[in-house]
């Protein structure tokens, strides 16, 4: 099985993938993680920038911060606007009290926590905003069975990923104002797309071919069975939202 370090840095073999599969997060969701002011906003962990097109329809200045430059040449590429930075949650490349948004979109449990949120409480200006954000499949969604399709790829299931990731959040100290909030909304893909985006995951990425052939087989058969001839599907996914304020200095 792939180490932690290695799944996070397994995204940039795909990059182009990723930025054409994975959902981009669900515009209410965003509208409630940012602050009335907004320059700049920082985007921790940006990836190709899905969030980070989010923030830019938002915020007149975006600052992104991805250590991956794979990942970051497709960034630049989509959002040429933007500021695109090497660095990581555990070291942003920006000065103290900068910033009136820092976020993190499906990145924050790639960071050790113990450094990354003392550093974006160092770069967030007084009453700044700090925002968490992973968008996904909504696994309540009974029919939408991705672990199971591709079970022996990756090789183990992890209900508790969820808990553990809200574990690693502030609740208190440089921080007020905490408030989390779920956010649902459909996308429709056709099957194909489904079975590729889920092949988008590090566990996945990172398991041997063969692996990842069985799972793509087994997802493409039960979609066909659960949906015979349809060209696109209303996929649901959710985005789960943290967010909360630093306190004056």
């Amino acid at each position: 099985m792939a180490s932690k370090a290695d799944r996070s840095r397994s995204f940039g073999s795909i990059a182009a993938d990723y930025d054409r599969l994975r959902a981009q997060p669900a515009d209410a969701a965003v509208d409630w993680l940012v602050p009335a002011r907004r320059d700049p906003l920082v985007d921790l962990g940006a990836g190709t920038g899905l969030f980070t097109r989010a923030l830019a329809a938002r915020a007149s200045r975006v600052i992104a911060v991805e250590p991956d430059d794979r990942m970051r040449s497709v960034l630049q590429q989509r959002s040429p606007e933007v500021t695109v930075l090497a660095g990581r949650g555990e070291a942003i490349p920006l000065p103290d009290a900068s910033a009136d948004g820092v976020f993190a979109s499906s990145a924050w449990h790639w960071m050790n926590p113990d450094q990354a949120i003392p550093e974006v409480a160092r770069v967030l200006r007084d009453g700044g905003r700090f925002g968490v954000i992973w968008t996904s499949r909504d696994p309540a969604a009974e029919w939408l069975r991705a672990d199971e399709w591709f079970e022996e790829a990756t090789r183990e299931r992890d209900p508790a990923s969820q808990q553990r990731r809200e574990r690693s959040l502030p609740d208190g100290g440089d921080f007020i104002n905490i408030e989390t909030q779920t956010f649902r909304f459909n996308r429709v893909m056709t099957p194909a797309e489904l079975v590729e985006s889920v092949a988008t995951y590090s566990r996945i990425i990172t398991a041997p071919p063969e692996y990842r052939a069985l799972g793509r087989a087994r997802a493409t058969a039960a979609l066909a069975e659960l949906f015979p001839g349809a060209s696109q599907i209303e996929v649901p996914f959710r985005s789960r939202c943290w967010r909360a304020d630093r306190v004056p200095r």
